[in-house]
């Protein structure tokens, strides 16, 4: 279970960075595309926290940031690479999988805060009531590392490029859609732990 688990924290982690070019909106508030995929890498970590111990965790959390280094690099090598005469595609390309050096360093520093924040929060709770309330560490840890993340993240990429007021909404709009996802994938937390538990029992006895 650990193996998928980390296989999908990293799966999700490059696929936010390539969703995150595409902007939506809900009403009148703008979100990148990447924040229905993001969100889920913190249930992803407290999880594998829950189970596996906070060791684990801060393992995962840190193989996320070096693959993402690494695709990176190979994305900018990728388009720098010359073009074939049939492939006429370069400038979507480029958009696409470029982004921006700011954008970039804004999305890792954003993950550094905010990932090893929510790992804290959440095991100094579990610390504190142990097997028992897993909603309330993974919703405080979500909740409060969102806030770093979307704050860090925003402020980083866009400082002095919009108007502070236009600032400040776009972390207040995007820090309560991913409360929102946060909160709904409660159950699924549950759910996860659930048979991580089982799996971890059944390969106990078998090795015994």
């Amino acid at each position: 279970m650990l193996v998928y688990l980390n296989a999908l924290f990293v799966g999700l982690l490059v696929l936010s960075n390539i969703l995150g070019v595409k902007l939506f909106s809900i009403g009148n508030i703008m979100l990148p595309a990447a924040v229905i995929v993001y969100v889920v890498t913190y249930l992803i970590t407290d999880v594998i926290g829950e189970i596996y111990g906070k060791k684990a965790a801060q393992q995962t959390v840190n193989a996320g940031f070096f693959t993402q280094v690494i695709g990176l690099i190979f994305i900018y090598l990728a388009i720098q690479l010359p073009s074939a005469p049939v492939f006429d595609q370069q400038q979507a390309f480029s958009t696409v999988l470029g982004g921006s050096f700011r954008v970039m360093v804004a999305s890792l520093v954003a993950y550094l805060l905010s990932q090893n924040l929510d790992l804290l929060i959440f095991h100094r709770l579990k610390e504190k009531h142990g097997e028992k309330k897993l909603w309330l560490r993974n919703n405080a840890s979500t909740a409060f590392s969102q806030l770093i993340d979307t704050t860090a993240f925003i402020t980083i990429a866009f400082y002095s490029t919009v108007p502070n007021s236009v600032l400040v909404g776009m972390i207040m709009s995007q820090y309560a859609v991913k409360l929102v996802i946060a909160l709904v994938d409660t159950p699924i937390a549950y759910l996860l732990v659930r048979i991580a538990k089982k799996e971890k029992q059944s390969s106990n006895l078998i090795t015994n």
